[in-house]
């Protein structure tokens, strides 16, 4: 039996995926195989020797302790695209509320309650609300993966103008985009070109302030950002100065801080990206799943410490092997194997860390493969 830990409220739909006759899914499981988890905070967690794997019910991993949960041998998986559609159709909602003034006048229209005559004060006042329409406008947006490319193609079916930006984008997500989306290897053409910008990329410390003043300074006068992907990528305090310098006409973000609340021109939204049920039981889904699949077959699919690998048991056992991508391990880790037959054999690295898997027919020491240098975790299934 398997203990499964939530740390947060989790559908229902996702936990109720576990068989119960081997699973336990609970709120206070001890020593929990896995966890599940949305936003709560886990740096200060200290991990059991039975954990296996995290599961982040959405994109964002920030929260964990990934590096950490890498060097013990736990997988942290994510839910990449489950949240796409919600956050698309926010950002379809941020492009329209950034030129229109839309949060603005219902709130003026709002402050006219009991006032005599408050049609006609409406029809008086509208002018200072008006906004210019996105048709024919040129929309820049960096990181066109399962977010930004529905974004794409959803402002080409508005009559957009489409450009983006993606180091990373793959082949897939380049096939899923409509032809008439441009896409540059240069992000300042975004910059130079685009009337909106829409960022929608991960946050590490290598993209921290994305947009800074330095990036603003090479943009349109009159450009609308849109950053519902995390508030750290673009630089608070550059976007509040380019918006008193009139360089920027408005600003709406996901993401509250002190600096951007209360100012004129920005639109702080409660990080509602991900708000909605269809989207959180999406994440709850693709979480159980991606655990079910590891916990009993050792499959990894959306991790973001250790590589996507999967083989499939016809011997007599399946050996999975978490350990450091260097070089000469793999020797040494069939050499232990040397008295079984290896059918099959897969190996795949991710950066400092890679997951091998082997089909074994016959029979291995797990504890002569984990004493070897290097070695962090081998499971037999």
């Amino acid at each position: 039996m398997y203990n499964i830990q939530t740390l947060n409220k989790i559908a229902a739909c996702g936990t109720d995926i576990f068989d119960k006759s081997k699973y336990t899914v609970s709120d206070n499981a001890e020593n929990p195989a896995a966890i599940m988890v949305r936003s709560a905070k886990m740096h200060d967690m200290e991990f059991g020797a039975d954990l296996l794997a995290i599961a982040r019910a959405g994109a964002g991993v920030n929260n964990i302790p990934v590096d950490r949960c890498a060097e013990e041998g736990i997988v942290v998986f994510n839910t990449p695209g489950a949240n796409s559609n919600a956050v698309k159709e926010l950002a379809l909602a941020a492009l329209l509320i950034s030129s229109r003034k839309i949060v603005e006048a219902a709130e003026w229209a709002k402050s006219l309650k009991g006032t005599p005559d408050a049609p006609k004060t409406v029809e008086g006042g509208k002018a200072k609300f008006a906004g210019p329409e996105i048709l024919g406008k040129t929309l820049g947006i960096i990181g066109l993966g399962a977010i930004g490319g529905k974004i794409a193609n959803i402002a080409i079916s508005l009559g957009m103008e489409v450009i983006g930006y993606d180091p990373y984008l793959s082949v897939v997500s380049a096939l899923h985009l409509k032809p008439q989306v441009k896409v540059t290897n240069n992000i300042d053409d975004i910059y130079s070109s685009a009337d909106y910008i829409s960022i929608h990329m991960p946050y590490t410390p290598a993209t921290k302030n994305t947009i800074d003043a330095d990036e603003i300074a090479k943009m349109k006068d009159g450009v609308r950002l849109i950053n519902l992907a995390r508030g750290e990528l673009v630089n608070s305090e550059a976007v509040v100065k380019a918006i008193a310098d009139g360089k920027v006409a408005k600003y709406v973000t996901d993401f509250a801080d002190d600096v951007v609340l209360g100012v004129d021109g920005v639109v702080v939204l409660p990080h509602l990206g991900a708000s909605t049920p269809e989207s959180e039981d999406n994440c709850a889904v693709m979480a159980a799943h991606e655990l079910i699949d590891y916990i009993e077959r050792g499959t990894i699919r959306n991790s973001v410490n250790y590589p996507d690998a999967e083989l499939a048991k016809t011997g007599d056992m399946l050996v999975c092997v978490m350990h450091k991508n260097i070089p000469e391990l793999i020797t040494k880790i069939t050499g232990v194997c040397a008295g079984a037959n290896i059918e099959n054999l897969v190996n795949k690295s991710k950066k400092d860390y890679a997951y091998t898997m082997l089909d074994i027919t016959g029979s291995v020491d797990a504890a002569a493969i984990e004493a070897i240098d290097g070695v962090i975790k081998v499971r037999i299934l």
